[in-house]
């Protein structure tokens, strides 16, 4: 086995001077430091692991922290850890040695190989050439997941306590294959879909503008099909008390070669398409507040 390094730093967070948003940012699949124990482990070659990569994405929303809002970002890639997953997301199949009876080994997720530790990337090739054990999982949830998240709810409940709501913008890109064709862009397949969960994680207040956004900027955006929203949508999502957890998925084929991973020459015009719609969408949730704080019951 390779020498397991300290996985220190596992998360960046990014914070305005001053916070003058309730939005906060969160880039849990962008991660493209590909660690020594997951390449010597790894059945594949780096760049075939990058196909889970939500390539790029960090970059994208980079704007988020001059605009006023808070961004966390992942450092390792989803193929070593998924953060967008219940903690303990785990294919005993992929182990040597027996796992907790805490593990949640029956999950849809695991079934199609994509738990907390990924089986599979998103072509479909197995990721190790080897068993792992117990012990790695755990270090790498210790070490990655833990954090993340504990980041993850410091920003959301100091957003809250500044603003009285907070949301929770949770970016991500998706494969361009499988996409049904737009009315909206002549030949091409929906460039963002919006996730929450139909309705639960997040006000259809916000979901309405930033579709609205969005469609004026000249995307065509369609709402839970196909992702409704992951773990961090579900978790965070609480809008009776004033959290919205709203996830963005990008087409990658906007502003990546899909198979070099190369930028295209549209990358720049989405990075700025996508700041004036953070700045649109953080205007609108201002206005909003009465709508969007936390709704206390009357008997209270």
């Amino acid at each position: 086995m390779a020498e397991i390094v300290p996985l220190a730093p596992a998360i960046d967070v990014a914070r305005p001077a001053t916070q003058t948003s309730p939005i906060v940012v969160a880039s849990p699949h962008a991660g493209s430091e590909y660690p020594a124990d997951l390449v010597e482990a790894s059945a594949l070659s780096r760049n075939a692991l990058r196909r889970s990569e939500d390539c790029y994405v960090d970059e994208l929303f980079a704007a988020a922290p001059d605009l006023g809002a808070p961004m966390i970002r992942a450092i390792f890639p989803r193929a070593y850890l998924d953060l967008n997953r219940e903690p303990y997301e785990l294919d005993p199949a992929m182990f040597a040695d027996a796992l907790p009876d805490f593990v949640n080994t029956t999950s849809p997720r695991v079934a199609a190989g994509l738990g907390t530790i990924a089986r599979i990337v998103g072509n479909q090739k197995e990721i190790y050439a080897r068993k792992l054990m117990w012990s790695e999982a755990e270090r790498r949830i210790d070490h990655i997941y833990k954090p993340y998240h504990q980041a993850l709810q410091q920003l959301v409940q100091e957003t809250c306590d500044l603003f009285g709501y907070c949301v929770l913008l949770d970016c991500h890109s998706m494969p361009s294959a499988g996409l049904p064709p737009s009315e909206l862009t002549s030949g091409s397949g929906i460039d963002v879909v919006l996730g929450d969960r139909n309705g639960l994680s997040c006000a259809s207040y916000v979901t309405e503008e930033s579709e609205r956004v969005f469609g004026a900027l000249g995307y065509s955006v369609v709402r839970n099909n196909p992702y409704a929203g992951g773990f961090t949508t579900q978790n965070y999502g609480d809008p009776k008390n004033g959290v919205h957890a709203l996830q963005i998925e990008l087409n990658r084929a906007l502003y990546v070669d899909e198979t070099s991973l190369r930028r295209r020459p549209a990358f720049g015009r989405l990075k700025a398409d996508l700041r004036q719609f953070l700045q649109e969408l953080s205007a609108y949730a201002i206005s909003a507040r009465r709508e969007l704080m936390y709704q206390r019951l009357s008997a209270e």
